[in-house]
């Protein structure tokens, strides 16, 4: 691993409007012949519009390849209320207890929603309805390409701030998020950890850090310095939405007020004084309680009456203890699962990184040090407090990937580069109140690449994972809804809108014998007319926490897995006789009353023995007049950690409604 880098220093730059990180002026020590010279304004501005361009692009294309399905909540979270914002109560989406408790803001799903919307009313008019289908479906990810790209260009600028414009730092930082294989897994999914990541960043580049200077470098109140105020409103902005998305986001911000406001492990003396403090309580305020009011009326609009999700949230996960009903780790699931996850190829450097930045350095200013001692303390105390919290998930701590980067740049800058031969000399600065230092040529200029077969090794293990994980882990619950959504296309050719008053009922079309939230749902299946039903898995919102009746509970998922001993050890068929088929009906994700046998049955291929065994021996099943063909399977990874849900996913015709098709056919011919 190697050793602690000397890094550059910024060269002056004041913060303005852009929200670049001001530091005191310097005084240039010494300026050989042929020094590297700070670039103009213009180039910079152009520098940065060529950057973000070609991530905009390079998002693009990471939305459009990825091809596979990772966690429901990209969907049920998010795109099913969407759906349900653009289409009306009657479309078909599926909205899970979540959004009937309220636990979410509306203000993630009414980006897409309004997306939909405007995009339903261009392409109803110009394109047929399969065309428009395929570009809905594509529109979410599209979208969310926008804010990934704006997440990748936010971590270089911040990067940018405390390295300095000439570093080469904030380029390897920049390169490390475009070639990180979680970023390029999760970034463009609809996940509200994306857009909470996103921004997160952003809002910690507009963060005023003059905050956690050394009060002698500057006489100047840090927030009284030109563009510091309007940027901290900017930051606290784009905190508060973060913050309502997910208010675990609120630990990253009191991580850094904390380290501002009492100046634990940071150097120097407090610049924040009386007058201070209250500008800053007053904005942190101001700023929240118009984000809040612009949430609640959000949430009143969609919802009907007022109502708080970030209360319901904590209540339902923290005091009812609901969380854990979706899966319980050890107290070290971050440090041994979710850190290594995240940061992959670059997990030495992160740690390296974050070790570092806890104690202070010679080569960096005291506000480089103070920064990354803030960034590194807003690290590790939010996985800390996560860590008690008994259901994780990675996911939870992506709002910390870019920071990860920008503390492991340096050592991977590093560890892979020297100086070029023909490097220029580096200049000397010198910040006031500190000792001089020199913008080390390890970091300015012209480098060579060293550890050759290791970066090779590395890169080509990054991009390995990133496309197994976008084109070969579980593609088929995409494809299979395509599959599902065009063979109604082709059987119901007159049923094909998206406004429900205009559809006719038709048949139960699929049956989805899959753990729960397998697929996504309305906002691939599309049509109202298109009626599915799947197993659902809510939790036991009626039992107390630690009750008995908590323990024993199971939802309709784990009852059709569950192995029976009257059926030889199978699981689903007595299920399938004495409750799919038991005379309840058929209730909930769309699916209609009565006892209704589906057009297809969607299963992973493990369920094909129950299947056959209920059809073809059970008596009820018999009497349903069910002969199962399969008429289309799908890939759907090397493995899986759930075991339902290993091997290919498969669809099979029932054979009840030949007939019908029979008759549709003649009818159209």
């Amino acid at each position: 691993m190697p050793d602690e880098p000397a890094i550059s220093k910024p060269t002056g730059a004041e913060r303005g409007n852009t929200g670049d990180v001001k530091t005191p002026q310097t005084s240039t020590i010494a300026v050989p012949p042929g020094s590297l010279t700070k670039p103009h304004r213009h180039v910079v501005s152009a520098q940065v519009y060529d950057v973000l361009t070609l991530l905009f692009v390079f998002r693009f294309i990471n939305a459009i390849v990825l091809r596979t399905f990772f966690q429901p909540d990209e969907y049920f979270q998010v795109l099913e209320p969407a759906w349900n914002m653009a289409f009306g109560d009657q479309s078909g989406a599926w909205l899970t207890w979540e959004w009937q408790h309220q636990l979410r803001s509306s203000l993630h799903p009414a980006i897409f929603g309004l997306a939909y919307k405007a995009a339903h009313w261009v392409l109803s008019l110009l394109f047929p309805p399969a065309f428009e289908m395929f570009v809905l479906e594509a529109l979410p990810k599209v979208i969310q390409s926008v804010f990934a790209a704006l997440g990748d260009l936010y971590t270089w600028q911040l990067a940018t701030s405390i390295f300095g414009d000439e570093s080469n730092v904030p380029w390897t930082a920049l390169w490390m998020t475009v070639l990180n294989p979680w970023h390029w897994y999760c970034s463009t999914r609809t996940f509200s950890n994306s857009l909470e990541t996103t921004l997160t960043i952003a809002a910690l580049y507009y963060w005023p850090w003059d905050l956690v200077q050394d009060a002698k470098s500057n006489k100047q109140e840090p927030l009284q310095v030109k563009g510091n105020l309007g940027s901290l409103r900017v930051s606290l902005i784009l905190a508060a939405v973060a913050v309502l998305l997910r208010p675990t986001n609120l630990l990253i911000w009191l991580g850094v007020l904390t380290l501002a406001v009492t100046r634990l492990t940071l150097d120097g003396e407090s610049p924040i004084n009386r007058s201070t403090l209250l500008v800053l309580v007053k904005e942190i305020i101001v700023c929240g309680s118009a984000v809040l009011a612009v949430s609640l009326i959000s949430d009143r609009l969609y919802f009907g009456f007022w109502t708080f999700p970030p209360y319901k949230w904590l209540y339902f996960n923290i005091s009812q203890s609901l969380a854990v009903f979706y899966g319980h780790m050890p107290w070290h699931y971050y440090l041994s699962q979710g850190i290594p996850l995240l940061t992959t190829t670059f997990l030495p450097f992160a740690l390296v990184g974050l070790y570092k930045a806890t104690s202070s350095s010679r080569t960096l200013t005291v506000l480089q040090s103070n920064i990354l001692k803030t960034l590194s303390f807003a690290v590790l105390s939010m996985v800390g407090t996560l860590s008690i919290i008994s259901h994780k998930e990675v996911r939870f701590i992506y709002p910390l990937l870019p920071i990860l980067h920008i503390l492991a740049a340096p050592y991977v800058f590093k560890f892979f580069t020297v100086p070029a031969t023909s490097a220029p000399v580096a200049t000397t600065t010198q910040t006031k109140g500190n000792a001089a230092a020199p913008a080390s040529p390890t970091t300015t200029g012209p480098v060579t690449l060293r550890h050759k077969i290791s970066l090779a090794n590395l890169l080509s293990l990054n991009l390995l994972l990133a496309t197994y994980l976008s084109l070969f882990h579980q593609p088929a619950p995409l494809s299979v809804m395509t599959v599902l959504r065009t063979e109604f296309e082709r059987i119901h050719p007159d049923s094909l809108s998206l406004d429900s008053s205009l559809s006719q009922k038709q048949e139960l079309f699929a049956l989805f014998l899959t753990p729960c939230h397998s697929t996504p749902w309305r906002s691939h299946l599309a049509y109202p007319a298109l009626r599915a039903r799947a197993l659902t898995c809510e939790p036991p919102l009626h039992t107390q926490p630690g009750s008995e009746e908590r323990r024993d509970y199971m939802d309709e998922a784990d009852r059709f897995y569950e192995k029976s001993g009257k059926e030889d050890g199978l699981y689903g068929v007595e299920f399938l006789r004495e409750e799919m088929w038991g005379g309840d009906g058929l209730t909930s994700g769309g699916g209609g009353q009565g006892e209704e046998i589906p057009r297809f049955i969607v299963g992973f291929e493990g369920i094909e023995e129950s299947l056959k065994k209920f059809f073809e021996e059970d008596k009820k099943g018999r009497e349903m007049g069910v002969e199962l063909t399969k008429v289309w399977e799908g890939w759907n990874g090397a493995f899986n950690e759930d075991w339902r849900r290993r091997g290919k996913l498969v669809v099979w015709d029932t054979g009840v409604y030949d007939e019908v098709v029979a008759e549709q056919k003649s009818s159209v011919f």
